[in-house]
């Protein structure tokens, strides 16, 4: 039976040099090791062309006078910092690998005895990392797949800004009219449209019951109805908000909720760019057949992920998302296994809220998670088990470059049964 297990890539030989990386925002340090630990002292690279190249020509010479053939690179996982230098490098004869913070943090320690942390010696554990073999492959995005990404980070600050401001639009509301938010939600489209033409009670109140009705009718397209502006409208009328100052606080929603209205329009215009972006992905129709997953979600995903077929085994692709399981037990304690989270936060999310999705009443998974929830699964581990069955499931079917159906298995029972 063949093992789904990843396997660890042995990238480090008799002929290898390695290279290590401590990533700053303005500089980086920079370490060469060989297999006989001949090694040089870590050395300062700026964030610069010009650093690069020197850097660049320095590796070459080094690797030249030992006679090695292949080099390996590695850096820990710094957020935006490393990409510069892994864009320049990326285009080298080079294999390219992650560290993870955690093991740099434990192995650090083992290095003098001491937990010191400095430029020059994080370097140094860095390469004693990738010498254990404890090194990830970078799957960096390219093309679409990297636009992708962009756009979905682009997307999550977007809607990050968006939440800020209309929790600020909240409080300056509940000021001036606290009643108002209890009636209609002021980040709708039909509280956003009462606050930016009638921002105060006194407003609301002028303009009439019928007035106001006809307008909360059309603008909600009919979903509130007269009880709600009768409702709204006798609040108005008998509201306790400031008076002192409220021309101040007026002038300050009115701004937000110009800058919201920015925000939204913002935010559908990069996804309808993740929509052209994902067409031109070769795969993307597959996970867009499961039921369940948006374009949006399908988008991320790939983004994240820079190339589903780079991956060979579904513990590789869940360990990316820092989904794979883990427990700390001793003797006779059995403790409980739960998620590493040492991966793409990004990807958690978006599959979580898939997860979410699918499990509604008419969801694919619905029938997974009440079983689940009926052996006596918290919802949450039941939520985040679906999360790493979607996927295994993705995977799957990019893999066999096939499409979702669903009931694949009674279907085909159906069929041995005739």
């Amino acid at each position: 039976m063949k093992s789904n297990k990843a396997e660890k890539v042995k990238i480090i030989n008799k002929k290898t040099l390695i290279v290590a990386l401590d990533i700053g925002k303005n500089v980086h340090y920079g370490y060469f090791r060989t297999p006989k630990n001949k090694d040089i002292k870590p050395f300062p690279i700026y964030n610069t062309g010009q650093s690069f190249k020197k850097f660049w020509g320095k590796l070459c010479r080094f690797k030249e006078e030992h006679m090695l053939d292949e080099v390996v690179i590695g850096f820990e996982s710094t957020g935006p910092y490393a990409e510069p230098i892994t864009n320049y490098l990326r285009k080298k004869p080079v294999n390219l690998v992650q560290v993870n913070p955690m093991h740099i943090k434990r192995i650090k320690e083992l290095t003098g005895n001491s937990p010191n942390k400095t430029d020059k010696k994080d370097p140094r554990v860095i390469a004693d990392v990738i010498s254990l073999g404890h090194s990830l492959t970078v799957v960096m995005p390219e093309g679409a797949a990297a636009q992708l990404r962009r756009l979905t980070h682009a997307r999550e600050r977007a809607i990050a800004r968006r939440t800020a401001m209309n929790n600020q639009l909240q409080d300056l509301v509940f000021v001036i009219f606290p009643e108002f938010g209890s009636i209609i939600k002021p980040s709708t489209k039909t509280g956003m449209y009462l606050i930016e033409e009638y921002p105060d009670s006194e407003s609301i109140a002028s303009i009439g019951i019928e007035n106001l009705s006809d307008i909360i009718r059309r603008v909600s397209r009919g979903k509130l109805d007269k009880d709600r502006a009768e409702e709204l409208y006798n609040a108005a009328e008998q509201s306790t908000g400031i008076t002192e100052g409220k021309e101040s606080v007026i002038l300050e929603t009115s701004h937000l909720v110009s800058n919201i209205k920015n925000e939204n329009r913002y935010i559908k215009s990069l996804e309808e760019q993740m929509i052209e972006h994902l067409e031109q992905i070769p795969y993307s129709h597959s996970i867009l057949s499961i039921k369940g997953i948006g374009h949006v979600t399908a988008a991320g995903l790939i983004g994240e992920v820079g190339d589903f077929n780079k991956f060979n085994t579904i513990s590789e692709i869940t360990k990316l998302a820092g989904l794979d399981l883990f427990e700390i037990s001793s003797g006779q304690f059995k403790g409980q296994r739960r998620i590493s989270k040492r991966g793409r936060s990004m990807m958690r999310k978006l599959l979580f809220f898939a997860a979410i999705n699918m499990v509604k009443s008419t969801g694919i998974m619905h029938e997974k998670y009440k079983q689940m929830r009926d052996r006596g699964m918290l919802k949450m581990k039941a939520l985040i088990a679906i999360a790493r069955k979607i996927l295994g499931l993705i995977f799957a079917i990019v893999r066999d470059n096939t499409v979702y159906v669903e009931n694949y298995t009674k279907q085909n029972h159906y069929k041995l049964v005739a």
